[in-house]
């Protein structure tokens, strides 16, 4: 199985296939190598990894662990020994104190197999104290839109997490090729996030995040991400009421349906009748 690495043009053009097709884009997250050959066969359109997954395949609610940028990278040979013809977008913590130079940050996530790269973890779903402080340090969210810049620079393919119009416009005006507005941790299942917050009310963020970005005349691809949007038919309420033309599926990948399946499978046996 030849292993390919996609250009940035050539991603874009098959994401913008799949918009002039009135297909909805799936970006998947797969942090195992199962996860990511069955998302690709399912027809997915990216295999977004992140450190974090391995909390959720551990268990664990979502959780960065360890050392986030070395976690992802290491997980990049298990996903191309099993897939070839999905690109593969790889998670960069952009504040790591431990790798201050971008550009070197991005050949290593390009030397081990990623075609593009997403902002993961972020600062921009952190809340006002932890960006100030992280901030006054400059390791703040602008290393994120640094990031993003660099990356439009050396023609990388970039995703860009956003909560907030502001720094929608930020990653915009940097030349993010998708903007996700993440409207908060995913639902679901037996480790999701409890919220008071309705669907309803993430569409709105994901309207207003979106107009954010739109002010400064971006032509990204939004995809959204996160609350109560984790059920394929939460996506058609998506489509239908914002500019959204996709999903970026992490639990609603790799940790909800595989807790379905296993507890179904194991109940099965259990109920099976002896002679």
């Amino acid at each position: 199985m030849a292993k390919k690495f996609f250009k940035r043009h050539e991603i874009l053009a098959r994401l913008r296939a799949q918009i002039a097709a009135s297909a909805p884009i799936l970006a998947a997250g797969s942090s195992c190598g199962l996860v990511a050959k069955c998302a690709a066969m399912g027809g997915a359109d990216l295999l977004v990894v992140y450190s974090t997954g391995r909390s959720r395949l551990m268990g664990l609610p979502t959780s960065r662990i360890g050392d986030s940028n070395a976690a992802t990278i290491a997980i990049a040979a298990e996903i191309r020994n099993v897939v070839a013809d999905v690109p593969i977008i790889g998670g960069i913590e952009a504040w790591d104190p431990t790798r201050l130079d971008l550009d070197d940050l991005l050949e290593d996530f390009q030397t081990a197999g990623f075609s593009g790269i997403i902002n993961y973890p972020t600062i921009s779903t952190m809340g006002k104290t932890w960006r100030e402080r992280r901030g006054r340090v400059g390791l703040g969210f602008e290393r994120e839109v640094e990031l993003v810049r660099r990356a439009n620079a050396a023609s990388i393919f970039s995703m860009a997490y956003v909560a907030t119009p502001e720094d929608a416009r930020a990653m915009a005006e940097a030349g993010a090729d998708c903007i996700v507005p993440h409207v908060g941790a995913t639902r679901g299942g037996l480790v999701g996030h409890d919220a008071a917050q309705t669907g309803k009310a993430d569409l709105e963020m994901v309207k207003a995040i979106v107009a954010g970005a739109r002010a400064v005349g971006s032509e990204a691809i939004y995809l959204a991400h996160g609350g109560a949007i984790s059920e394929p038919e939460d996506t058609e309420n998506v489509y239908r009421d914002t500019d959204c033309v996709g999903f970026v599926a992490a639990s609603s990948i790799e940790r909800i349906p595989i807790e379905r399946a296993v507890l179904a499978a194991a109940k099965a046996f259990k109920a099976a009748r002896m002679g």
